[in-house]
């Protein structure tokens, strides 16, 4: 389903581009998508220290991908948050009745991790449950909201995903969302709030994301993402259908998640790793990867550091991108930036053959205002390379790989149009 508010292709174009402000979770926080490292994709819930002690979830895999998050320029380059998912709990609330970490797996205790993540620079997220059990089925945080957030806030946690497994009924969810969302605020402490609401809302009836976005910093909507390019497609296609009723929510403080950026790991061809990201960047995503630092290859690596790629993905203009149009086998994607740029994926979804030419002319992007008079035209995946300068109406002609994307930045110029009499633009491809 193409982006539609049920106007003609250039005025629907302008309205998604210039309107449509959408009001978040006033916390102050994720004013541009979050950034980090979460460890479910890539470690699941591997408790077995004993027979995969590199890999199992305790404190020691987390201090070494915070020493690598600062040492191999992670964080420099914008990823901050070190998160915890599920698989980290006792089996058992303690005496007191509140959470705590498996004592074998995590012997110094969260507030201890916390600290070191901190002294890294680093921010540290944690993961719980709005039912009565995690999705692994540790101890959940119905009934005790108030006393969980206090816990997340004494131990100096910085980020909560809150799952929805076990929710019990859609009124026990929506208001186990809203209350771990008041009790957080209540600690005073500044802490990220992720949610899964609508995911497990949205089988059930359509989900308010006018509420939703009053209570949470970033939602998923779709199902777990896998390493696989079968999940990534079925993400794209989830999110381009029904873009009309959840572009809007987006904006600064509250964002869509279509899930954990997987790059780095097995399952994913290169083009479909550049894709992976290009694609995150234009739906303005949370990008939190879930792989394994220590091994990362530097192709992958230098792709997730990609300074353009993250400067498109955290623009402040805070507007999430949309699909304008699919042909045959080539779709067309477009994201507003700050200042009048625009960032354009085009992305192949063939999956035989080589590389196929896709020509469209520069007045399909922004609805005629990307360069309008005029814009240069910088392509930066999958690499980097100055397509000149282009008029309104020029024709743009790119090679995009089976499954690959190429993804280019717009940006308005004033630049003459003329030199010594001579043409600029790009004839007619």
């Amino acid at each position: 389903m193409d982006r539609s508010c049920g106007m003609g292709l250039p005025v629907l174009l302008l309205v998604l581009a210039l309107s449509c402000p959408a009001g978040a979770l006033e916390n102050g926080l994720a004013r541009t998508p979050p950034m980090g490292w979460l460890h479910w994709e890539r470690f699941l819930c591997q408790v077995d220290c004993d027979e995969e002690p590199s890999r199992c979830i305790s404190e020691q895999l987390f201090m070494q991908m915070a020493d690598i998050m600062v040492s191999d320029g992670w964080r420099d380059v914008g990823y901050q948050y070190l998160c915890i998912d599920d698989c980290w709990m006792a089996p058992t609330r303690d005496k007191q009745g509140r959470l705590q970490p498996d004592p074998n797996r995590f012997p110094s205790g969260i507030r201890k991790l916390a600290d070191y993540v901190h002294s890294k620079g680093l921010k540290l997220g944690i993961y719980a449950d709005v039912g009565n059990k995690t999705c692994a089925g540790f101890p959940g945080s119905r009934d005790y909201y108030d006393l969980d957030a206090d816990t997340f806030a004494g131990w100096g946690v910085d980020l909560l995903k809150f799952d929805g497994c076990n929710f019990g009924t859609l009124e026990l969810l929506a208001e186990g969302y809203k209350n771990m969302s008041h009790a957080l605020n209540k600690t005073g402490r500044d802490i990220v709030f992720s949610c899964e609401w609508p995911l497990y809302e949205r089988p059930f009836r359509k989900p308010n994301y006018t509420e939703i976005k009053q209570y949470c910093n970033y939602w998923r909507n779709y199902a777990d993402v896998y390493d696989a390019w079968g999940s990534v497609k079925n993400i794209l296609d989830w999110t381009s259908y029904n873009q009309d009723s959840i572009v809007d929510a987006a904006g600064p403080g509250g964002w869509n998640d279509p899930d954990m950026l997987v790059i780095g790991n097995f399952g994913l061809s290169w083009d479909q790793q550049v894709t992976q990201l290009a694609l995150w960047a234009i739906m303005a995503a949370p990008l939190l990867m879930s792989n394994d630092l220590r091994q990362i290859s530097p192709q992958a690596k230098a792709l997730l550091q990609n300074k353009e790629v993250i400067a498109i993905n955290q623009d402040p203009l805070g507007k999430q991108g949309y699909r304008i149009t699919k042909e045959n086998h080539f779709e067309l994607w477009e994201r507003p930036l700050s200042g009048g740029a625009f960032a354009i994926a085009v992305l192949n979804r063939q999956e035989i053959g080589g590389p196929q030419a896709f020509v469209f002319s520069t007045a399909y992007l922004g609805s005629g205002l990307a360069c309008n008079p005029a814009c240069s035209i910088q392509q930066i995946l999958p690499t980097s390379e100055d397509l000149g300068l282009h008029n309104w109406v020029s024709p743009l002609k790119v090679v995009v790989n089976p499954t690959g994307t190429v993804l280019l930045k717009t940006v308005v110029t004033e630049e003459k149009l003329f030199d010594n009499g001579k043409k600029r633009f790009p004839e007619f491809l």
